[in-house]
C-alpha cells in the first residue's frame, strides 16, 4: 500500500528517535520504500530543521531527541510565545468551552489560563496542557486522543473523538510547524495531523498562534487550510503580500508586538 508523504516522514522521525542516527539504506529497508525518495525526504526535513544530513544517512538533531525534543520545542522563541499566548487570552470569555492542541505556544496560554480566574471547559490533546490547567479548580478538563507521541507530551490518535459531538467548541487555539496562505497550517507528524484536522473540522472558531519563524515555512502534512482559520496572531510584521491574502480571505491577523 502507498505510503502518504507525512505519514512517511511522521515514520522516519520515529525510527530516528528510536535510534538516533540511521543510514538510508536501513530507512529504506525498514520503510519500504527507494532509497532516491528517502533522500529527497531527508533533504526536505533538514531543512525544516528536523535532522541533520550525514554522508550516506541522518541523525537527529539534538532538540528533537526523546529526553530533550518537547523542552527544547518550548524554549525556542519562548520569549514570543509568551507574548503570543498573552494576546490571545484577549479572546477567552467566562463560561467557553475552548480546545487547546499540545504546542508549545499553547501551553504559554495553559499558564496564563491557570492563573486567571475565570470558569471554563477546556479540551486538550496535551497532557502538560491539561496537568497545569487542572490546578485551577474553576476550569474543567478533558484530556482527549490516544498513545503519547514519543519526545512530547502530547497525544496521537482519535481514540476519543466521538466525544466533540457532544459538546460545542467555541475557540480552537492551535500552532503549527509552518503556515503559507497557499498550504494553509502544516506540521510533519502524520499521527499529530490527523488528530488537529479532527479538531479544527469540530471548531467554531480557529486561532493560530504562529511566531514568526513558522510563516512562510511549509511542512509534511496539512492539518487546516487557510479558508478553516479566523484569526492569526503572530510576533513581527508579517510579508505585504502574505498579509494582503489573509485580508483578502477575511482572516485577522494580529501582531502581538504592536501596542
Amino acid at each position: 500500500m502507498k505510503m502518504f508523504v507525512s505519514e512517511r516522514r511522521s515514520k522516519i522521525m520515529h525510527l530516528l528517535q528510536d535510534k538516533q542516527r540511521l543510514t538510508v539504506k536501513e530507512l529504506a529497508s525498514k520503510i519500504g520504500v527507494s532509497e532516491a525518495t528517502l533522500r529527497s525526504d531527508l533533504n526536505q526535513m533538514e531543512e525544516e530543521g528536523l535532522l541533520t544530513r550525514t554522508h550516506g544517512g541522518a541523525i537527529l538533531n539534538e532538540f528533537t531527541t526523546n529526553e530533550t525534543s518537547f523542552s527544547a520545542r518550548a524554549k525556542r522563541n519562548q520569549k514570543q510565545k509568551r507574548l503570543i499566548a498573552e494576546k490571545a487570552l484577549d479572546f477567552v470569555v467566562e463560561k467557553q468551552c475552548i480546545l487547546l492542541d499540545a504546542s508549545s505556544t499553547t501551553i504559554e496560554l495553559a499558564y496564563l489560563l491557570k492563573q486567571k480566574n475565570i470558569r471554563l471547559t477546556v479540551i486538550t490533546s496535551g497532557v502538560k496542557a491539561a496537568l497545569e490547567l487542572n490546578e485551577n479548580p474553576n476550569i474543567t478538563v478533558i484530556l482527549i486522543g490516544g498513545m503519547l507521541t514519543k519526545g512530547s507530551t502530547s497525544l496521537e490518535g482519535t481514540l476519543g473523538i466521538d466525544l466533540l459531538d457532544q459538546v460545542n467548541i467555541d475557540l480552537m487555539f492551535t500552532s503549527a510547524n509552518g503556515f503559507t496562505p497557499e498550504s494553509g497550517l502544516t506540521d510533519f507528524n502524520l499521527y499529530e495531523v490527523q488528530l488537529k484536522r479532527e479538531l479544527v473540522k469540530k471548531s467554531n472558531v480557529v486561532i493560530a498562534l504562529i511566531d514568526h519563524s513558522k510563516i512562510g515555512t511549509v511542512s509534511s502534512g496539512v492539518f487546516a487550510k487557510t479558508d478553516q482559520v479566523n484569526t492569526i496572531i503572530t510576533d513581527k510584521e508579517v510579508e505585504e503580500s502574505i498579509t494582503n491574502e489573509l485580508t483578502s480571505r477575511n482572516i485577522e491577523l494580529i501582531n502581538a508586538a504592536s501596542l
